[in-house]
């Protein structure tokens, strides 16, 4: 596969005509959403999806089988996106992420805030001792202070001294980070940023009235689940459980003696986080193992196998909320996301465990395929995508790790693609 590198943008300020594309390293799936940036805003134009077995809860145990695996998506996003990726933005997840909040000062040099301050104390922010074996991926604002002025979201032009910053960092391990690179670049792809997967959910699923008047983000992947807490449009809070829907899974096939991927397949048809949902007299199928015969069991059983592993989940969640302070300044509730959360009843059971509002959340703002990637399980890539589209609306945000503004190879017209082929052909 040719890395045609840069692509060149139709030279506004926007990246009108950029082609993104976004790279979902899940425990269960990897998936690769391709994105076009229109006047109206992205078209999502090709998807990927295919099983993953080189991951573990987030984090890159097999290197080939990922490899194989990114490839895998790699190609059906650009057969049906029709351009080369020469570049991804990486998600990255896992129970080795931590998020802490913390405070950078710096002095105003010229008495007026200019972009450079706020990189200088952005930076002071993220100056903090880090083991080696750690690196800091996000410094995410939450608010400036100029002088005694607090509140203040852009400082930039304003009047003072003293320039504070309230921050909140995300660090990883570090040789997960590289084992993600390393898998991107040995599939012939260039890194553009590694993006913490549940900030690209994020993106995809959460309105910017949520995020204003308080919102928790529960990003329920195959092995783990990430909260993310806004506040006043920022991140205040950022964690992993280690709790995900192949757990589920490993319940179902342990208690009814099925083989992991007839279990799975059981759990997306008739599953159910609250067995008072279902009928108790509604039989199913369930294949057994070593040649046996299948057994037929009633479907109420098999939600009673579901639900208390779906209460550990949200009690976890409801814990980590209330530990944080944040459980009476969430007007917004809570959004679950991700694959599993497509089981029925989720959200019901969800709020009646958090005593909050809860809504299942899919990604929106995005044309073209929309139809096709309309679903929580496409969230992360979706997001990764707009995460990508953002920095090119913007001018390069000191309060993220540089990294390369590479992006995906744009899709040539049609009379290019032909002139392409002569070349090759003749």
């Amino acid at each position: 596969m040719a890395n045609t590198g840069r692509s060149q943008s139709s030279g506004t300020t926007s990246g009108e005509g950029e082609i993104i594309a976004g790279l979902d390293l899940g425990t269960t799936k990897v998936c690769a959403i391709v994105g076009e940036v229109t006047d109206d805003g992205i078209d999502i134009i090709g998807v990927g999806s295919v099983p993953s077995k080189g991951l573990r809860r987030g984090v890159v145990v097999n290197i080939e089988t990922t490899v194989q695996a990114i490839r895998a998506a790699i190609e059906q996003a650009e057969s049906m996106a029709g351009v080369e990726i020469g570049s991804v933005y990486a998600g990255i997840s896992g129970s080795h992420v931590q998020g802490l909040n913390k405070e950078g000062v710096a002095a105003i040099a010229n008495r007026e805030v200019t972009a450079e301050d706020v990189k200088r104390v952005l930076e002071q922010a993220r100056a903090f001792p880090l083991s080696s074996d750690r690196q800091v991926i996000h410094v995410l604002p939450q608010e400036y202070i100029v002088d005694d002025q607090g509140g203040i979201k852009e400082p930039v032009g304003m009047n003072g001294v003293r320039l504070q910053a309230q921050v909140h960092l995300v660090t990883a391990a570090t040789t997960s980070v590289q084992n993600i690179v390393k898998c991107a670049e040995r599939s012939n792809l260039h890194v553009a940023e590694v993006v913490l997967e549940p900030l690209a959910s994020a993106d995809a699923v959460l309105e910017s009235d949520e995020k204003e008047i308080g919102v928790a983000l529960v990003d329920i992947g195959g092995g783990t689940s990430d909260i993310v807490v806004y506040v006043d449009g920022a991140v205040v809070h950022t964690s992993v459980i280690p709790i995900g829907g192949l757990n589920f899974t490993n319940d179902i096939a342990q208690c009814l003696r099925t083989p992991i991927a007839e279990a799975e397949r059981v759990k997306i048809k008739y599953g159910c986080a609250s067995p008072s949902m279902v009928d108790p007299e509604e039989m199913i199928e369930v294949p057994s193992v070593g040649g046996r015969a299948p057994r037929s069991m009633s479907r109420h059983e098999l939600c009673r196998i579901i639900e208390p592993r779906v209460e550990e989940l949200f009690q976890a969640v409801a814990f980590t909320l209330e530990q944080g302070g944040f459980s009476n300044v969430l007007a917004s509730g809570v959004v679950i996301t991700g694959g599993t959360t497509q089981l029925d009843g989720m959200p019901e059971l969800a709020e009646q465990i958090l005593g909050l509002p809860v809504r299942r959340g899919a990604p929106t703002g995005v044309g073209g395929l929309l139809d096709v990637v309309r679903s929580p399980a496409y969230a992360t890539g979706v997001g990764l995508v707009k995460y990508g589209a953002s920095k090119l609306r913007t001018a390069p945000a000191p309060m993220i790790v540089e990294q390369s503004q590479v992006i995906a190879a744009p899709s040539a017209n049609w009379g290019q693609r032909i002139g392409a082929w002569f070349k090759e052909v003749f």
